[in-house]
């Protein structure tokens, strides 16, 4: 690391030696400020702007988990600065999604193989062709941790959207979507879930051969208009983001 790394980036607030390599990412700060109070110990935790990142212990393994805020914008700031405080990490987003999949049901996890990149954060580094691909081994570790605690698990293409309203279809008084007809669409073509990071995540992690994933509760079925009732997301929130970490730690830096 150079010297100039040895001070706090500017937006994360972070500087070399802070982070763990094994680096958990989530939208919501409180998501990480409640699953953080399970950690074996906790090492440091630091805020700066929307970017809450805490350290320490799961199951004998340091970790960090990362609020990252919502949107491809907000991870992509989070991506290179961490690159220039921390070599080769593997990152995992614990989040969550609307399942557009009509086998999908409330509460289920979706693992990301691929993303289809509707955002353009990505495509200020590479082309529209260039592929927004999970890693394989961080597929697999997901999908043994899921299996291991029981989870309903799909595996399949996520789409990230620019945001969370017009860009998904939905219909606010006032701001009509270009596109009303997006969810059908998608599921036309066999995707089969919508969230906010993943391309983006994906995409940068490649571009420095990092291993990145994702894992998302459907809080949302929005073909059929159902959703989760608040008080239930907390517990499946804590339940994704266990199978995060559990498949963070079974990884060989």
């Amino acid at each position: 690391m150079s010297p100039e790394n040895e001070f706090p980036q500017y937006h994360i607030g972070l500087k070399s030696g802070d982070v763990s390599p094994r680096i958990l990412l989530a939208g919501d700060p409180e998501r990480v400020r409640r699953f953080s109070q399970q950690l074996d110990n906790i090492r440091g935790e630091w805020s700066c702007r929307e970017y809450l990142t805490v350290t320490g212990n799961w199951k004998g393994t340091e970790v960090s988990l990362m609020a990252t805020g919502m949107g491809a914008s907000n991870i992509e700031i989070a991506l290179v600065e961490l690159s220039k405080i921390v070599d080769n990490p593997i990152l995992i987003r614990a989040g969550s999604c609307g399942g557009i999949d009509d086998n999908i049901q409330l509460g289920d996890l979706v693992i990301s193989w691929g993303a289809v990149r509707m955002e353009n954060t990505s495509t200020t580094f590479v082309p529209e062709g260039y592929p927004a691909v999970a890693h394989p081994e961080v597929i697999m570790k997901l999908q043994e941790a899921a299996r291991q605690l029981g989870a309903p698990t799909h595996l399949g293409i996520t789409a990230t959207a620019p945001g969370f309203y017009g860009a998904q279809g939905r219909h606010e008084p006032g701001f009509p979507p270009r596109n009303p007809h997006v969810i059908e669409e998608l599921a036309a073509i066999g995707v089969a879930n919508m969230e906010m990071e993943a391309s983006t995540l994906f995409t940068l992690s490649s571009m420095q051969r990092w291993r990145a994933g994702c894992v998302c509760t459907v809080f949302g079925r929005r073909q059929q208009d159902q959703f989760l009732e608040k008080s239930e997301k907390p517990a499946l929130e804590d339940r994704c983001v266990t199978v995060a970490l559990d498949a963070l730690i079974a990884l060989d830096l």
